[in-house]
Protein backbone atom coordinates (compact mmCIF):
# COMPACT_ATOMS: atom_id res chain seq x y z
CA UNK A 1 0.00 0.00 0.00
CA UNK A 2 1.44 3.36 -1.01
CA UNK A 3 1.56 5.40 2.39
CA UNK A 4 3.35 8.83 0.83
CA UNK A 5 3.70 10.72 -2.14
CA UNK A 6 6.85 13.27 -3.12
CA UNK A 7 5.85 16.46 -5.38
CA UNK A 8 9.29 18.16 -6.27
CA UNK A 9 11.18 16.51 -3.35
CA UNK A 10 8.18 17.36 -0.51
CA UNK A 11 6.95 14.07 0.85
CA UNK A 12 3.09 14.14 1.79
CA UNK A 13 2.07 11.47 4.30
CA UNK A 14 -1.52 9.74 2.26
CA UNK A 15 -4.58 7.84 3.07
CA UNK A 16 -5.19 7.20 -0.02
CA UNK A 17 -4.18 6.38 -3.44
CA UNK A 18 -5.43 5.42 -6.73
CA UNK A 19 -3.20 4.90 -10.34
CA UNK A 20 -4.73 4.52 -13.20
CA UNK A 21 -4.15 5.65 -17.01
CA UNK A 22 -6.16 7.65 -19.45
CA UNK A 23 -4.86 8.04 -23.11
CA UNK A 24 -2.13 5.94 -22.15
CA UNK A 25 -0.92 9.28 -19.80
CA UNK A 26 -0.73 8.44 -15.84
CA UNK A 27 -3.56 9.37 -13.32
CA UNK A 28 -2.63 9.44 -9.41
CA UNK A 29 -5.43 10.54 -7.18
CA UNK A 30 -4.62 10.78 -3.37
CA UNK A 31 -6.75 12.20 0.00
CA UNK A 32 -4.19 13.48 3.12
CA UNK A 33 -4.62 15.22 6.07
CA UNK A 34 -3.23 18.69 6.62
CA UNK A 35 -2.52 20.47 9.61
CA UNK A 36 -2.36 23.98 10.41
CA UNK A 37 0.92 23.99 10.80
CA UNK A 38 1.68 22.56 7.55
CA UNK A 39 -1.01 24.40 5.42
CA UNK A 40 1.03 27.01 3.93
CA UNK A 41 3.55 24.91 2.58
CA UNK A 42 1.48 22.40 1.11
CA UNK A 43 -0.87 24.84 -0.49
CA UNK A 44 2.25 26.84 -1.77
CA UNK A 45 3.68 23.91 -3.32
CA UNK A 46 0.15 23.08 -4.95
CA UNK A 47 0.12 26.44 -6.33
CA UNK A 48 3.08 25.42 -8.65
CA UNK A 49 0.07 23.30 -10.58
CA UNK A 50 3.21 21.16 -12.16
CA UNK A 51 5.82 18.46 -10.42
CA UNK A 52 8.15 15.98 -10.44
CA UNK A 53 6.05 13.07 -8.72
CA UNK A 54 7.67 10.03 -7.27
CA UNK A 55 5.66 7.37 -5.56
CA UNK A 56 7.07 4.21 -4.28
CA UNK A 57 7.24 1.00 -6.34
CA UNK A 58 5.94 3.55 -9.49
CA UNK A 59 7.81 4.88 -12.19
CA UNK A 60 9.13 8.74 -11.58
CA UNK A 61 6.57 11.49 -13.86
CA UNK A 62 5.64 14.87 -14.19
CA UNK A 63 2.57 16.24 -13.94
CA UNK A 64 -0.25 18.71 -13.08
CA UNK A 65 -2.91 19.22 -11.22
CA UNK A 66 -6.50 18.20 -12.38
CA UNK A 67 -8.48 18.17 -9.34
CA UNK A 68 -7.79 19.39 -5.57
CA UNK A 69 -10.52 20.41 -2.80
CA UNK A 70 -10.00 20.61 0.91
CA UNK A 71 -12.56 19.98 3.45
CA UNK A 72 -11.71 23.20 5.70
CA UNK A 73 -11.44 27.03 4.30
CA UNK A 74 -9.50 28.45 6.94
CA UNK A 75 -6.49 25.78 8.00
CA UNK A 76 -4.96 29.20 9.65
CA UNK A 77 -6.54 28.72 12.95
CA UNK A 78 -3.97 26.65 14.98
CA UNK A 79 -5.09 22.98 15.64
CA UNK A 80 -6.95 22.44 12.58
CA UNK A 81 -6.77 19.24 10.19
CA UNK A 82 -8.29 19.28 6.40
CA UNK A 83 -8.57 16.39 4.48
CA UNK A 84 -7.21 17.18 1.04
CA UNK A 85 -8.03 15.62 -2.07
CA UNK A 86 -5.41 15.88 -5.22
CA UNK A 87 -5.82 14.49 -8.76
CA UNK A 88 -2.72 14.78 -10.94
CA UNK A 89 -1.96 13.75 -14.85
CA UNK A 90 1.23 13.04 -16.14
CA UNK A 91 2.17 15.36 -18.75
CA UNK A 92 3.90 14.80 -22.29
CA UNK A 93 7.64 15.90 -22.42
Amino acid sequence: MVKEIVLDGFPIEIRKFEHSREHGLRIVSVEFPVTSERYHDVTTLLYKGEFDINISGYPSFRGKVVEYSTSVTNLYARGQVGQFKLALMEVKN
